[in-house]
């Protein structure tokens, strides 16, 4: 059953972490999916347009270049010559081998009386006065007619050109194959219902339109007449039966036709659905994996949070444990200082009687004798323990001085020894061989001397219990050692046959307060500071340890003309 205030923390959380991240994903892909509509929008009304001018730009000059043909046989032959059947037929037969649309050829005189024809009806001599395309060709020169029936019966549009000399007037004119024409309009493909076809300025179709509409009928969708505009106008149009459609028209050039583009509008946008359904569905899995990560992070960072909970109490109790160490670390300093006193006046005695006796002896009061010999060994060896207590003391002295750093170079040749002495008598206690393997050439290090005996002396311990908690007080082995390494490094080793450090703890051996040691025995701090301290010296501590087997740990340092000073 979770505890209420972690209950309403996993509460909190959890929505943040839903409704933060959630918010935003949403965010992002609604604001990613309204520019790529846009871009994709804009993209497919540019792509209409472009085909649009393409096709208007083809259609344009389909009719200019067939009124260039006709203008260049007005140029080329005069009247007499078009007036003869056979010429007129030889005319015809170039056309066509210029454009296989033309279907006939006719020459009208100024009364609109068709004088001379070469194609598949018989028309000469019929009258074209009244009809609308001879009455625009005489006002304007030339024409292209609009589809309609005319003599023979069936849709079809021409091309006149007017020609004046010598006081006449003349026409000729040219019926383009309707059907070809119809077919060079209607080849746009775009998607499954892209579509094109030509309206005059009364909604009549000129060509044909694939979805329906038959030449000469009235668009049935078209509710008005198309209104006249300059360039290309696209927009959205719905049929009569709900259909919706992109269309995109424009005039011809030199022709009243409107033509007219048109794609269904799901079909035009249909990347736009595809685009909303990968949405729809990245929204879903999105917001799914959101919402499983917020649950199993939360759960994770809930029991994070009483897990340190748990450290946090327990290391209050080592932080009170550690305070009273400190303590009792200060109280032995003060000791350490008042035994020294004592000391130092024990040894000024000794000088004194150690000068009585021997001015005694200079004059004659005392003979050598076995007595006087015990009294002089008795005195060399109060000397010798007086010395040793001193040492003693100036150690623990040392050790618990708070100073500024010293930085020195450190001849450990020397240095490890002295420090090896101050446990000599513990290991000897517990039954423990200690072993010296310090090389003569191993080069010095640089840093404070307080500092590195700090850090030995704490592996010595270290060592020390390992070793007493597996052998007991006999069968113990601690092997201390120097020596050169390769790219200017040293290295200092303390090895034991100790019970070793688990695979798991090895991983947090350097992590302060942690301890294998029973509560009580240790706080935790020791390698962590030493670990910090042989940094400082721009070094590294390695440790090498088996379960059951044993433990080693090396201190490289770099050697004293590499070292930096911190």
């Amino acid at each position: 059953m979770e505890r209420s205030p972690y209950a309403k923390l996993r509460r909190v959380i959890l929505v943040s972490m839903i409704l933060v991240p959630l918010t935003t994903f949403i965010l992002i892909l609604g604001i990613g999916y309204y520019y790529f509509t846009t871009s994709l929008e804009s993209s497919t009304i540019a792509t209409i347009k472009r085909i649009v001018e393409d096709h208007r730009h083809m259609i344009d000059s389909f009719l200019t270049n067939r009124k260039a043909n006709l203008e260049f046989v007005l140029d080329s032959y005069g009247s007499q010559e078009l007036a003869d059947p056979e010429k007129l037929h030889d005319i015809l037969l170039n056309l066509q081998k210029e454009s296989n649309t033309f279907v006939d050829l006719g020459l009208f005189d100024q009364e609109g009386v068709h004088v001379n024809y070469q194609g598949p009806y018989k028309l000469v001599g019929k009258n074209y006065a009244e009809a609308p395309w001879f009455r625009e060709v005489l006002k304007k020169g030339q024409y292209v007619s609009d589809i309609f029936l005319g003599h023979r019966r069936i849709p079809h549009f021409v091309i006149a050109l007017k020609r004046e000399a010598a006081g006449k007037t003349w026409v000729i004119r040219s019926t383009i194959d309707t059907y070809m024409f119809n077919d060079l309009v209607k080849k746009i493909r775009i998607g499954k219902t892209g579509e094109a076809y030509l309206l005059n300025a009364d909604g009549i179709f000129q060509t044909e339109r694939r979805s329906g509409g038959n030449l000469m009928d009235k668009d049935p969708e078209l509710m008005e007449r198309p209104s006249s505009h300059t360039g290309i106008k696209t927009f959205i149009e719905e049929n009569s039966r709900g259909d919706e459609y992109l269309c995109a028209t424009t005039w011809l050039k030199d022709k009243n036709w409107l033509l007219v583009v048109r794609q269904e509008k799901a079909d035009a946008f249909r990347f736009l659905r595809a685009a909303a359904y990968v949405i729809v569905l990245v929204t879903f899995l999105g917001g799914g994996a959101i919402v499983g990560i917020a649950f199993l992070l939360t759960g994770r960072i809930v029991r994070r949070m009483e897990r340190l909970d748990t450290e946090r109490e327990e290391l209050g109790g080592q932080l009170i444990r550690a305070s009273r160490l400190a303590e009792l670390g200060e109280m032995a300093t003060g000791f350490a200082h008042e035994i020294n006193n004592p000391l130092q006046v024990m040894k000024s005695e000794h000088a004194l009687i150690d000068s009585i006796v021997s001015e005694l002896k200079e004059k004659g009061d005392l003979q050598p004798s076995e007595s006087l010999s015990e009294l002089e060994d008795s005195m060399e060896q109060i000397d010798l323990q007086i010395n040793r207590c001193g040492a003693i003391t100036q150690s623990i002295l040392k050790f618990g001085r708070q100073s500024e750093p010293v930085v020195e170079d450190i001849a450990l040749q020397k240095y490890i020894p002295e420090i090896t002495t101050m446990v000599e008598k513990k290991a000897a206690v517990q039954g423990i061989t200690l072993t010296q393997e310090v090389s003569e050439n191993t080069p010095p290090v640089h840093g404070d001397r307080g500092q590195l005996q700090q850090v030995l002396l704490n592996l010595y311990n270290n060592a020390i219990d390992a070793i007493t908690s597996r052998h007991g007080a006999q069968g113990g082995e601690l092997v201390v050692g120097a020596g050169e390494k390769e790219d200017g490094k040293v290295e200092i080793f303390v090895r034991d046959n100790g019970s070793g450090i688990s695979p798991e703890d090895r991983k947090k051996i350097f992590s302060p307060f942690f301890t294998t040691k029973p509560v009580g025995k240790g706080t935790g701090l020791g390698l962590s500071v030493c670990y910090g301290i042989i940094s400082k010296m721009g070094g590294i501590m390695e440790v090498d340890s088996e379960k059951g087997v044993g433990t080693t740990f090396n201190v490289i340092l770099p050697a004293a003309k590499q070292a930096l000073i911190h």
